[in-house]
């Protein structure tokens, strides 16, 4: 469905930009890319491996409107995902998540809206649901205003839809990169913040290829939810630093013990499908009559039990530390 088509990807320099435009480049033939991002060494860094003629670089931020009108002009296809995703940093520099991640988010709806792009997915996190920090809650702003961007576009033809999964293994930022580091500098001891913490696990193959799907399978409106597993942060050292000593050094500010996709309230606008969870918007929209258990592929979902909620502690799929271990080794080959 991206063959001859025009898409921009905010963010589109960070680990998830870059595997979607390498995934993207192996399997389209796409009219136009376009790399929408303020960091210009990084621009510069992709370019070097990036480089077919369908490439364009543009530098600029979500917080600035005019320069998103003007890099959506012509384009089909928004992949939003430029956010200030580091949950310390969110907690002490509030003011300017709040910025990147709220206000950019209306940004780029009013200049998705107004250049008649027909398809918007925004990418979300697990911390979005029932949030207790700063980086959640702004995620969760983020959703709402690009569920209810469909009820603003009206009869335009742009719908949004948003992609929320877990942490993704081995991204920049995340704790992999952390832990081959203390074992690269001979590090004895690896710190842990709780011995009981799960988190879901997901990879960027698997996070582009959700994305991807989400975009044929989107009437606009719905938060989708792939099924993917858990794992615990111990069997995490265990399978990447398994010589190193695990000492438990608490919870950093913001962080949650366990983490959660689909909270127990949503359970009644949620539906089952082969390989996801669709959360169906609680908002009625003017402009569209939806039933949202058939998705645009047609295929059919089922309502979850009302007791339901989609926990990385609960959750009946969780990787061993062998099965870590070989992901690990998969990601590094």
């Amino acid at each position: 469905m991206f063959d001859g088509k025009s898409l921009l990807i905010t963010g589109g320099t960070g680990s998830f930009g870059r595997h979607f435009i390498a995934t993207l480049l192996r399997q389209y033939q796409p009219r136009r890319v376009v790399v929408f991002s303020r960091d210009e060494l990084k621009q510069y860094e992709m370019q070097q491996s990036f480089n077919a003629p369908c490439m364009r670089y543009f530098l600029g931020d979500v917080r600035d409107p005019e320069r998103l009108r003007t890099a959506m002009r012509g384009v089909d296809y928004v992949i939003h995902a430029a956010a200030l995703k580091q949950v310390p940093a969110a907690e002490y520099n509030p003011g300017e998540c709040i910025r990147t991640n709220v206000n950019g988010a209306e940004n780029v709806i009013a200049a998705a809206i107004e250049n008649g792009v027909s398809r918007v997915v925004a990418l979300s996190t697990d911390k979005a649901a029932s949030p207790i920090n700063l980086y959640g809650a702004t995620k969760l702003l983020s959703d709402k205003l690009f569920v209810a961007a469909n009820n603003i576009a009206g009869d335009q033809p742009t719908r949004f839809a948003v992609v929320r999964y877990g942490n993704v293994a081995g991204s920049r930022g995340s704790v992999v990169p952390f832990f081959r580091k203390l074992l690269a500098e001979g590090a004895s001891e690896v710190p842990i913040t709780d011995a009981r913490m799960t988190r879901f696990w997901i990879t960027l193959d698997q996070g582009v290829a959700f994305v991807m799907a989400s975009f044929a399978r989107m009437h606009g409106g719905e938060v989708f939810v792939p099924k993917i597993p858990s794992i615990r942060i111990v069997d995490l050292a265990s399978a990447l630093v398994p010589n190193l000593a695990q000492r438990v050094v608490g919870i950093r500010p913001g962080e949650k013990l366990h983490e959660l996709m689909v909270p127990l309230d949503d359970a009644r606008m949620t539906l089952e499908f082969a390989d996801h969870f669709t959360i169906q918007p609680s908002v009625r929209f003017t402009s569209m009559d939806v039933d949202f258990a058939v998705d645009a592929t047609g295929e059919r979902g089922q309502p979850v039990a009302e007791t339901f909620e989609y926990r990385s502690d609960t959750n009946p799929a969780f990787l061993d530390v062998g099965q870590i271990h070989s992901l690990h080794q998969g990601l590094q080959g």
